[in-house]
């Protein structure tokens, strides 16, 4: 199956993209040199695939290791990625990538590949049937989960009734690392972003349901948990319990009225955001 997709590879790593993408993908990466690699290798067989004119955006969140510079030594010509001096959070790295990103639909997929790049088409089906937005779900009925300790069945289990009865999000699951955009949805959604750590997907989601009635699917996904997870699940949980009351703070403050971060005018000047 992988050799015979090995042309339209061939020809998406050497042959730069003369017309605008129908989908971008991005990867915020933070310290990923172990299994950077195999996830763009992946995503690059499995996206090329699909025939369409499609780029990579990997978002660097201010690697410390070897990330960056493997991912130059590459050399693939659709392949974009932004560096960042400093780390800002993986709600930046994201948030940067979107903004670089030039395609009609966006995805973001976790570096980990978790959730296999495979799950690609089931949530373009649900953008393509009219929704704006469609997030992967490890808790929707028919969603796949292996490897999950118990600990976090349980993390995950308590944060989800929060945002569903505390937070009025009705999602059973807003921190899967799986999202998909139009692009005109991503536009509004991240240029309006303001929480820049773990918590970003759920105030995406907020913004979403609450402040643009935009059209939000959850879509059930294969979801394996990856080895080598460096969440710290105790400090995740405070900061997400922070930033819930922060959310709606910023919103009873009219902080959400109008935009907090300007789109830049080309690609190339969503690196300078990460100075």
């Amino acid at each position: 199956m992988i050799s015979s997709h090995l042309p339209a590879y061939r020809a998406w790593a050497e042959t730069p993209l003369t017309e605008r993408p129908r989908y971008s993908v991005v990867i915020p990466a933070y310290n990923e040199s172990e299994r950077i690699l195999p996830t763009v290798g992946a995503i690059a067989v499995h996206m090329s695939s699909l025939g369409e004119p499609w780029e990579l955006i990997v978002a660097d969140d201010g690697s410390t290791d070897e990330t960056v510079d493997l991912l130059q030594g590459l050399g693939l010509v659709n392949l974009n990625v932004l560096i960042a001096d400093k780390n800002g959070g993986k709600g930046s790295a994201v948030r940067r990538g979107m903004f670089a990103a030039r395609g009609d639909i966006l995805l973001f997929a976790d570096a980990d590949q978790s959730t296999p790049i495979e799950q690609f088409a089931d949530l373009l089906t649900a953008i393509e049937s009219g929704h704006d937005v469609a997030i992967g779900s490890r808790a929707a009925e028919g969603a796949e989960v292996t490897n999950k300790s118990l600990a976090r069945k349980v993390f995950s289990k308590g944060l989800n009734l929060l945002v569903r009865y505390g937070f009025g999000v009705p999602f059973a699951d807003t921190q899967c690392g799986f999202k998909m955009f139009t692009a005109e949805a991503a536009d509004q959604l991240f240029t309006h972003q303001i929480v820049d750590q773990f918590s970003f997907d759920l105030e995406i989601l907020y913004l979403a349901q609450n402040r643009f009635a935009l059209s939000v699917a959850e879509v059930p996904v294969e979801w394996i948990d990856a080895p080598g997870s460096t969440v710290d699940a105790t400090k995740v949980a405070i900061e997400f319990l922070r930033d819930m009351a922060q959310i709606k703070w910023y919103d009873l403050r009219g902080q959400y009225a109008t935009a907090n971060h300007v789109r830049p005018a080309s690609p190339e000047a969503a690196t300078a955001l990460a100075s």
